[in-house]
């Protein structure tokens, strides 16, 4: 009998004892509302699994390898590494996207190469790999495709950090005072107001964001400067 798995398996050095469960990563609920009759369920039960999973492998991973940190970026870290986006990336690489089951309007709306989904069956892929082969494969998983290289480069990089928080580091570094933020233009109803913010340097406009917050704003702004690299 033909693997159509073995691709996958070969890549990422892993070999299933069970098949259907591996099987089961890739059923997308669109499927099962065109197949009724569809001998596993959706992928959702191993994504709420391959979540929790994840959570504790950074967990344990950033305590033993920067316990210097505090629990804060810990926290920060670790929604900046397991965010969708990374985890659809990662998700691309390994080319989960060719064995997904989709419904005819998914795949027609390139549901194969939905960001959310993929990002969704790659949780769904740790917890089988946690059921199959246990705790300490899943974790070795993790670590070299989301952790390996990356990780490091987030953490010097204080990319966990929001970009007013990383502009302010950088501003309190080099000149010893804190950037200022200024609201440029405030529009629409109180309900649906919409903010336009600057942020200076002593009189230098270093960045300007619009938002439905002056907080939202204000990280706008921040990072428009960060990006421009100002400072």
């Amino acid at each position: 009998m033909t693997n159509k798995y073995q691709p996958l398996e070969n890549t990422i050095g892993i070999k299933f004892k069970n098949k259907k469960l591996l099987e089961n990563v890739f059923v997308h609920r669109s499927y099962l509302n065109e197949h009724k009759n569809f001998y596993l369920p959706s992928n959702e039960k191993l994504e709420f699994l391959g979540d929790s999973v994840l959570s504790l492998v950074t967990s344990i991973y950033l305590y033993k390898n920067y316990p210097n940190l505090a629990e804060g970026d810990y926290t920060d870290i670790k929604a900046s590494i397991v965010r969708t986006e990374s985890l659809g990336e990662e998700a691309k690489n390994i080319q989960i996207g060719r064995y997904l089951l989709l419904s005819k309007g998914e795949e027609k709306g390139k549901g194969k190469e939905n960001i959310n989904i993929l990002a969704d069956c790659f949780e769904a892929l740790i917890a089988a790999i946690f059921i199959d082969r246990g705790f300490d494969e899943a974790y070795d998983f993790i670590l070299k495709y989301l952790f390996k290289d990356k990780l490091t480069y987030i953490i010097e990089k204080k990319l966990y950090l929001s970009p007013k928080s990383r502009l302010q580091e950088i501003i309190q570094a080099e000149y010893k005072i804190l950037p200022d933020y200024k609201i440029l233009e405030e529009k629409g109803p109180e309900h649906m107001k919409t903010f336009k913010v600057g942020v200076y340097l002593h009189d230098k406009k270093l960045g300007v964001g619009s938002g439905n917050s002056k907080k939202q704003a204000e990280e706008t702004a921040a990072k428009n400067a960060l990006e421009k690299t100002a400072v």
